[in-house]
């Protein structure tokens, strides 16, 4: 079982990190299935969430420790439960682990025995060079995992495995030599590969079997099984410290575990301060050291096509590369595009340049991308369940790859740009995340200041320059779900609410606002910002987000100082500047996650009165109205003063804003006008869709939600159009009143897209899932919930389908409706 962690980083300016008020710590427990326990400090009391998968939901405000205690001594079965679960999951990692081990040694044995006859592949040192220490490997771990099953099989609360860590962790000396002999091993492979077509074959056409209940194996290469100790060796205090998280302090096991744990953090320490600086450095003329300091993947904006680049940041100059594709089993290899030494490099070119004009991709197109990979996962794990031939399975893997590559390179949309001072070139990358774009303009400007001497290569030295970074390289992968291994956590899907609250230890009064970026489908993207909070050293946002998680392990959290003065700011960098970067600042936020299948629960009032939670048919009887009183109210407010709000109904707003418009409408209250008045209208947009969302039964109902979805998908326009207005028409009464009052303001909102930047497609991504998403019991999520729900679910499929219908009545011209109904819409004062 999979732990999925959320890590919090606070970042400010200069984007350093900096400890925020608010800690928060997510841990997976027992359950039937997956659950998630939040432990978020922010002031007094601390906070527990709770949030079981299927079977509880509960909120805990615990005032005293010994209130606490108790409350975790009645869960503490659960927590013995899941070292089981923990230790479940290592079996199954050890267990592949063994197959890469195993086809590590498989070509070893026939290439001995060929060594001592007169036709050899390899000679007995270049054999003991490449495989130095993989015996040995393999030894340990298959003793580990053969002591460790049947005490798994035999499981009981009192069980110890401590002392079987303990022991690995003991023999981490191995793993040093291996380490020492790492490169060389690589480096020798790579030139027998070169020298023998034979070893070639072999080496890119290793096979790993499978788990033991599916007979199908798959093709690796060498290179790909030598690194996987390097890999699993730098795991192995994450493995432990799962393990310290679920066994109680009390247990025996804990401080075997401690020990081992100890162990392997000193290993691991002393194995990065010996390798970091020789591995990230390579000697230059003149005996000058150039170290790598940064690379990554970045999308090139080349004469208005989009280009995949792997950017190599030097101490003295930045390099360009494209990674070749292999051909015929040949190791990867890059080719060099353009450098610019860091002494010529700058941010700011010309004043007379052009601003660059950022091709954007509609997010139609985008998220037509997201469904083909989530149907394609899906099929994945589909042929995976019926263990069908590795040749379908690699098939679709190829289809993936596709699509993920293309999202990779569509969807960034914020420009770097960089220019050589002595030849006028200028060279622009798109980054999706401000934080990367924003570390990416630190390290260079850092890198500038220090570097002193102007750098010029040869064409020798540029290759040479060239093929190290193969070695040197710190990101291995295209960030893509099929280059990730088959046992790395799959991240957070559902919804995390975040309020940002406030921010302190200004030492003077600045413009400040916040940005939260969340990572999905393999890359970062900017998902809310607050409102600029005017100088002041403290400011107080109080503003709550509804951000979606879509395989998500990270939340970033930015500030910036808002820039009035035009001529201080960089045209592409939007209008954030950074403040001192000695300022220390803490901000407190808030957050709760809601799994996918929790997100998806309509859940009716209790109360008799009110119209939170209560069915429209029951609100507009009460108020004797065709369209219930707080969606005209709402409506009419944003259309005074809200039509050219930038993000209107996708920004959220003030959550006590929301919360206290929500029980004034509860209490009906009269003087909710004057409230609505007072507030910002992001907060009635807010509190609008928390309407609708709230609803015990979504506006087209839960009868009618599969014909709409299945109509959507119809191919034929006259067919689709006489489909989707039958079914419109067949909606009851006070909800069909509602959706046309609701879609006429949506479609002038969109009349305003230039100056709002709401499209009819960017609404219909915001309402589609508030008016269509089924009550839980009408869902397709999967009522097993010991199946974990994967992006290849129905799930994101479904969310889709439900933007599609609500997208297109917002496209069409008009809609034809009974005299009756349309005079009821039109002509009537009650509504």
């Amino acid at each position: 079982m999979d732990v999925h962690i959320m890590h919090i980083k606070g970042l400010f300016a200069d984007r350093r990190c900096v400890n925020l008020a608010a800690v928060l710590t997510v841990q997976t427990l027992p359950g039937r299935g997956c659950s998630h326990l939040f432990m978020l400090q922010c002031e007094d009391p601390l906070f527990f969430l709770w949030i079981g998968r299927g079977w509880c939901s509960e909120y805990r405000f615990i005032e005293e420790y010994s209130e606490m205690l108790e409350w975790i001594k009645i869960k503490l079965w659960g927590w013995l439960e899941m070292r089981k679960w923990v230790l479940s999951g290592i079996l199954a990692t050890e267990e592949t682990y063994l197959s890469h081990l195993e086809a590590l040694l498989l070509p070893m044995k026939p290439l001995k025995a060929a060594a001592t006859t007169s036709q050899p592949v390899l000679t007995v040192a270049q054999i003991e060079t490449i495989f130095f220490k993989v015996p040995e490997l393999y030894e340990i771990h298959k003793d580990f995992y053969d002591a460790l099953l049947p005490r798994v099989q035999q499981w009981s609360h009192h069980q110890r495995v401590g002392d079987l860590f303990q022991k690995l962790a003991g023999q981490l000396g191995v793993y040093r030599a291996f380490l020492d002999n790492y490169e060389l091993a690589v480096e020798t492979a790579e030139k027998c590969c070169q020298a023998n077509a034979q070893f070639a074959e072999i080496s890119e056409n290793l096979k790993v079997r499978s788990p033991k209940d599916c007979k199908e194996t798959a093709k690796t290469s060498l290179e790909a099984l030598l690194y996987k100790p390097v890999d699993r060796v730098t795991r192995s205090t994450l493995v432990l410290h799962d393990l310290l998280k679920h066994t109680p302090t009390s247990h025996p096991d804990h401080p075997l575990l401690l020990d081992a744990l100890r162990i392997s953090q000193n290993f691991l320490s002393s194995i990065n301060e010996e390798t970091t600086p020789r591995r990230q450095s390579m000697t230059v003329k003149k005996g000058e050291n150039r170290q790598l300091l940064k690379d990554s993947f970045m999308v090139e904006l080349v004469e208005g096509a989009r280009k995949l680049r792997h950017v190599f940041l030097f101490t003295d100059l930045l390099l360009c590369a494209k990674l070749k594709k292999q051909i015929g089993g040949k190791n990867q290899q890059y080719d060099s595009k353009w450098y610019i030494p860091l002494t010529e490099l700058t941010f700011q070119g010309p004043e007379e340049a052009d601003p660059l004009t950022v091709p954007q991709v509609p997010d139609e197109e985008l998220d037509a991308i997201k469904v083909k990979i989530s149907h394609l996962r899906s099929e994945i794990q589909k042929e995976k369940r019926a263990n069908k031939g590795s040749k379908v399975i690699d098939r679709l893997r190829k289809k993936l790859c596709e699509q993920e590559s293309l999202l990779l390179l569509m969807s960034p949309s914020m420009p770097l740009r960089l220019y050589n001072k002595n030849n006028g070139k200028s060279y622009s990358f798109l980054i999706s995340s401000d934080y990367e774009r924003a570390e990416w303009r630190e390290i260079i400007i850092e890198q500038h200041k220090k570097c002193l001497k102007a750098t010029s290569l040869t064409s020798m030295e540029l290759q040479m320059l060239t093929s190290s970074c193969l070695k040197l390289q710190t990101v291995h992968h295209i960030p893509l779900s099929t280059n990730k291994d088959e046992d790395e956590s799959s991240g957070l899907y559902g919804f995390l609410n975040v309020i940002v609250h406030s921010a302190s230890g200004l030492k003077q009064s600045l413009n400040l606002y916040c940005t939260l970026e969340v990572d999905s489908f393999g890359f970062f993207s900017n998902k809310a910002k607050t409102r600029v909070y005017r100088y002041t050293t403290e400011p107080k946002w109080n503003e709550e987000f509804e951000i979606e998680l879509e395989g998500s392990q990270t939340l970033r959290l930015l500030c910036y100082e808002k820039s009035y003065n035009k001529t201080k700011q960089n045209k592409e960098d939007g209008d954030g500047t950074d403040p001192d970067p000695h300022d220390s600042i803490e901000v407190k936020l808030s957050m709760k996650f809601t799994s996918r299948e929790f997100s998806l629960k309509r859940t009716p009032t209790r109360k008799p009165m009110g119209v939170f939670g209560v069915k429209i048919s029951s609100v507009t009887k009460r108020e004797r109205s065709k369209v219930p009183y707080i969606v005209r109210q709402c409506l009419e407010e944003i259309e005074r003063r809200g039509m050219e709000e930038v993000g209107i109904y996708r920004v959220s707003g003030v959550a006590t804003d929301i919360q206290a418009l929500k029980t004034a409408f509860d209490t009906n209250n009269k003087d909710v006008s004057v409230m609505m008045s007072e507030m910002d209208v992001n907060a009635i947009a807010g509190t609008l869709k928390l309407y609708f969302r709230e609803l015990p039964e979504p506006l087209f109902t839960d009868e009618l939600y599969p014909n709409f979805t299945g109509g959507i998908t119809l191919s034929d326009s006259v067919a689709k159009e006489s489909c989707m207005l039958n079914l419109l028409l067949s909606l009851p009464e006070p909800n069909l009143v509602t959706f046309l009052f609701l879609l006429d303001h949506l479609k002038r909102v969109a009349e305003k897209e230039s100056v709002n930047k709401m499209s009819l497609h960017n609404l219909a991504t915001v309402f589609g899932p508030t008016l269509l998403r089924p009550a839980e019991k009408d869902s397709k999520i999967p009522t097993n919930p010991t199946q974990p729900i994967s992006m290849g679910d129905s799930w994101s499929q479904e969310v889709m389908a439900q933007v599609q219908v609500l997208l297109y009545f917002l496209q069409l011209e008009t809609i034809p409706t009974p005299d009756s109904k349309r005079q009821s819409i039109l002509f009537s004062t009650e509504v």
